[in-house]
């Protein structure tokens, strides 16, 4: 199919609006939906999805026409694919094959082979297709490159914490939470990782991963819907600093010179705990907005892909590992539980054999 170059009108060579769909429209796809309705030089053309119901109904929401996935696809330049993770592959397909740039929420697919044909395809058509790790676009993760500027970190601490959800969720709290500190730590070290050693509760609820880079930088990773309050940090430890990381309120705060000491005090001992804090100037923004406008400037004007496909599959693939370990430990766990509980039943009976 011919398409117009995003970007440009052929009355005149005077811009237009880059033409906008998204697929998908449960919670995030209608948030993608909001965003793109309020970009400069974005028009929103149309929503899909499979609930028609909903497509309809978020579509009158934003003054916008509900389409199905291929009517859609002939109208637009960019689209959001934000349906269920299993269908991620398949309509990315569609996407590249009907030449429209794409954003795949996170996860990006749940085939990693599939997902490697996806970004080799994309690249063959020159489409532009995007991986939607938010926190990427956090205005605190953002400055931490320039924060880090020779800086060699020691190790990363990152916590992921909130109270249960009204909802049921299909994956379990890695794949869903701690991916995007695993996506945020993997583009900060820079090295592959070494050893994974990871636990967690036996309904996925809450988990714990340790992970060793090959560098030498180690990482602790926590992700919870069990914890009663929200919690969204990234500790980076090094050796004359620390880096504290606040996700939900985008800041960033820099500790160093920290001086311990006792102190004589009216003939008593005193404590004493010196540290130098700064927090440097953050601008702040909705980290959405700035996800949408990096892709709408990747896919209309060449820019960089700031979340790749190999950045998403790096991700997914780490994820997989901690998860796998998690399970390994949570059966050994089991095995050692159900032995001591049959080895305490057999002494049992032994013991009333004898009476």
């Amino acid at each position: 199919m011919s398409r117009e170059p995003a970007g440009l009108r052929t009355d005149g060579g005077r811009e237009r609006p880059v033409r906008a769909g998204v697929i998908g429209v449960g919670s995030m796809g209608t948030n993608h939906a909001r965003v793109y309705a309020e970009l400069r030089g974005v028009e929103l053309v149309g929503v899909a999805d499979a609930d028609v119901d909903r497509a309809a109904e978020v579509a009158a929401d934003f003054g916008t026409d509900a389409y199905g996935i291929e009517d859609l696809l002939d109208r637009v330049d960019v689209v959001t694919v934000a349906v269920p993770t299993p269908y991620h592959a398949s309509v990315a397909r569609q996407c590249i094959d009907a030449g429209v740039h794409a954003l795949v929420e996170k996860p990006f697919v749940d085939d990693l082979d599939a997902g490697a044909e996806l970004a080799a395809l994309a690249a063959e058509r020159g489409v532009v297709l995007q991986v939607g790790h938010i926190e990427r676009f956090n205005p605190a993760v953002r400055a931490l490159p320039d924060l880090l500027d020779g800086v060699d970190p020691i190790a990363i601490t990152a916590n992921r914490l909130g109270p249960p959800l009204n909802r049921e969720m299909g994956d379990g709290v890695v794949m869903d939470l701690m991916i995007h500190d695993i996506d945020v730590v993997l583009s900060l070290v820079g090295a592959e990782v070494d050893r994974v050693a990871a636990t967690a509760t036996p309904d996925e609820q809450y988990a714990t991963a340790q992970l060793t880079f090959e560098n030498g930088v180690i990482a602790s990773l926590t992700a919870s819907r069990l914890t009663q309050q929200k919690t969204r940090t990234l500790d980076i430890t090094a050796r004359d600093r620390l880096i504290r990381v606040d996700y939900l309120n985008q800041s960033v705060q820099i500790f160093r010179q920290s001086r311990p000491d006792y102190l004589r005090d009216n003939g008593g001992v005193r404590y004493r705990h010196e540290v130098v804090m700064e927090q440097p100037m953050i601008s702040t923004g909705e980290p959405l907005k700035r996800e949408l406008q990096a892709f709408v400037d990747a896919a209309t004007d060449g820019g960089p892909v700031l979340v790749s496909p190999a950045d998403g599959l790096r991700a997914i693939d780490l994820a997989r590992r901690i998860e796998a370990d998690a399970e390994s430990t949570v059966r050994s766990v089991e095995t050692a539980e159900n032995a001591e509980a049959a080895e305490t039943a057999e002494t049992t009976d032994s013991s009333e054999g004898r009476q």
